[in-house]
């Protein structure tokens, strides 16, 4: 009966020590901010899932931090697995091109310069994706997958990112 007070004590400590660097994202703080975390991309998660069901859809997300890692990966409900992994190509991509995939896609189009960029592995030319910035610095990114095509992920991305009061530009 002891032990088991005192494992749950440990981890309502364990759990609040965890909170405790997460309450800088929302709030005014001197410190700067360069890189998502997970509530972070949990916030950003949410905001997604809202958009989308406005939509009528269920969406993939993927959340990469100012690194390119993997901070949050979700499947859809009744959305294809493709989608999931669409999802995650589709933030790499705004990320390493800090560009909205959309956008990336028809600069690609209209010019026979950029027209290889869809050989190179990594990249996904498809809207969906979209960099994350916050006063002037990339912090990560957001792919969308399975709103209904490239516009439709592309606008759910950027509107859950400007409800939380990021960019998509610099």
């Amino acid at each position: 009966m002891k032990k088991n007070i005192l494992t749950k004590n440990l981890f309502q400590v364990m759990l609040i020590l965890s909170l405790f660097p997460l309450t800088v994202f929302g709030q005014q703080s001197t410190t700067k901010l360069t890189s998502l975390n997970q509530f972070g991309a949990l916030e950003i998660a949410k905001q997604v899932n809202l958009e989308a069901n406005k939509l009528g859809k269920n969406v993939s997300i993927a959340v990469l931090d100012a690194s390119g890692t993997v901070i949050l990966l979700l499947k859809g409900d009744q959305v294809g697995p493709h989608n999931t992994e669409a999802s995650r190509r589709k933030a790499f991509t705004a990320l390493s091109t800090k560009t909205a995939s959309l956008e990336l896609m028809k600069n690609a189009e209209a010019s026979k310069d950029s027209k290889n960029l869809n050989t190179i592995a990594e990249l996904l030319l498809l809207g969906g994706g979209v960099p994350i910035w916050k006063d002037g610095e990339l912090i990560g990114s957001l792919g969308v997958s399975g709103g209904g095509g490239g516009e439709n992920d592309h606008l759910i991305a950027v509107t859950a990112i400007q409800n939380l009061s990021f960019a998509t530009k610099k």
